[in-house]
């Protein structure tokens, strides 16, 4: 059925007049410039001595295809074109194996692991990919083969693709004798900063590492000795679960978050795991109130708007700032996570005036980009309201517990203080990606 896109139809929501969970109308949705955010292509380069193989028609390649060239990776990226009389002949699965093999064939240094992206397509002909990777894995014992998926038809059912690569970023791990003493972090796009957290690790006598702090296969392989993976990003809770299925590595859940008692519970998780007390954070939430004075200080009334892809908890911000005196007046986002509920509730309760905006919903390429006396953290929200005052980072950029907190409080006040090239600096995918390479 096709419905008749109006000019005035409505787009925001009132916070305070819209109960849990808030829900925008489906339908024709629109992609913004702004796109710092992570894709496929950017969490899959994170895996060393690896290469990315993708199979799917021309017309679906081109994103994938220029995110690896301004990525300055084309030497790791591999691509398998399907045509028309390749869905009709009954030979994809051929295609694939054959085309794997000749590329693998060719590369001057066979990589240690091939991440295989098969598309919607595959399952929609009833393409035999168990076979596929059967007989991949059979034709080469000496690279691991990880079957990864660009399938958008799985958006909205199952795990989405952002969860499945999370997941599928691990599979290259296999078991090994734990050592007690050694965790890891699992799921995140960017290096887990030194802080409190890293501290309390390294208190108890454990060490801890991560997939970004390795150049080479055999480093990653070694995190498959770690007992217990501390997971932070909600997204990676299925990375989680298989790693315990297939290697017995335990979840140590600390999430995101903007709240102090949910920050010390968090710790108090990992400290009964560790064995050791939780040290007192009084000081470092003193610290964090004297960081928010500061930069209202500074902000003042000027208004704030947040949006998803600077925060996985963008209500939970919105809550630690609104109720600290700042004027947060929207937040962007287009679904939020049932970890936001409680949030969404006190926020709702002293500041109902709030407005929720979409940014997918197809009227925002109407959006009159005007706002330009807005303080935006995130980039979506930034490029909706025309502003050039914006925090510029996404996927969380390793804002965890008080030292997060205390570190985005610095980035308001020098966002506020320093005007950005916004309209150059939201077109570079995948902000912050250089570390992959």
């Amino acid at each position: 059925m096709i419905r008749r896109i109006t000019e005035n139809a409505a787009v925001s929501l009132n916070l305070g007049e819209t109960p849990w969970p808030p829900k925008f109308p489906g339908g024709l949705e629109y992609s913004s410039p702004a796109r710092g955010t992570w894709n496929i292509v950017h969490v899959g380069m994170l895996l060393p001595e690896a290469h990315l193989i993708f199979v799917c028609a021309e017309a679906c390649l081109r994103g994938v295809v220029l995110t690896a060239a301004e990525m300055g990776a084309m030497d790791r990226f591999s691509m398998i074109n399907i045509h028309e009389n390749d869905i009709t002949s009954g030979g994809m699965e051929t295609l694939i194996i054959d085309g794997v093999g000749d590329i693998l064939s060719r590369l001057e240094k066979k990589p240690r692991a091939v991440l295989l992206y098969t598309s919607c397509v595959h399952h929609f002909i009833g393409c035999d990919l168990p076979l596929v990777y059967k007989t991949l894995r059979e034709n080469h014992p000496e690279v691991d083969i990880i079957n990864c998926y660009m399938n958008p038809i799985m958006r909205k059912s199952g795990l989405t693709p952002d969860q499945l690569m999370r997941k599928q970023l691990y599979a290259g791990l296999k078991a090994a004798e734990h050592d007690p003493k050694k965790l890891i972090f699992v799921g995140n796009d960017f290096p887990t900063p030194e802080g409190e957290l890293r501290e309390l690790i390294g208190f108890a006598g454990f060490s801890v590492s991560e997939i970004q702090d390795f150049s080479d296969y055999d480093g990653y392989l070694s995190m498959g000795k770690a007992p217990a993976a501390i997971i932070f990003n909600e997204a990676a809770k299925p990375a989680g679960n298989e790693l315990k299925r297939r290697l017995g590595i335990e979840t140590i859940y600390l999430p995101y978050s903007w709240d102090y008692a949910e920050i010390r519970a968090g710790y108090e998780k990992l400290a009964g795991y560790l064995g050791v007390h939780v040290p007192d954070y009084s000081s470092l939430e003193a610290e964090c109130e004297a960081a928010a004075a500061r930069a209202l200080r500074l902000i003042g009334d000027t208004p704030v708007a947040i949006d998803y892809t600077l925060t996985y908890k963008p209500v939970g911000l919105a809550y630690f700032l609104a109720s600290r005196g700042f004027n947060v007046k929207r937040i962007y986002g287009d679904g939020y996570s049932k970890e936001e509920q409680a949030s969404y509730e006190k926020l709702s309760e002293i500041r109902p005036d709030i407005e929720l905006w979409p940014t997918v919903n197809v009227m925002m390429r109407k959006t009159d980009r005007a706002e330009t006396d807005y303080l935006a953290l995130g980039q979506k929200a930034a490029y909706f309201l025309g502003t050039d005052r914006f925090v510029n980072i996404v996927e969380n950029d390793g804002l965890y517990g008080f030292g997060g907190i205390i570190r985005l409080m610095a980035l308001m006040e020098d966002a506020y203080k320093t005007p950005k090239d916004t309209k150059k600096l939201v077109q570079i995918k995948g902000w912050g990606c250089g570390g992959c390479l």
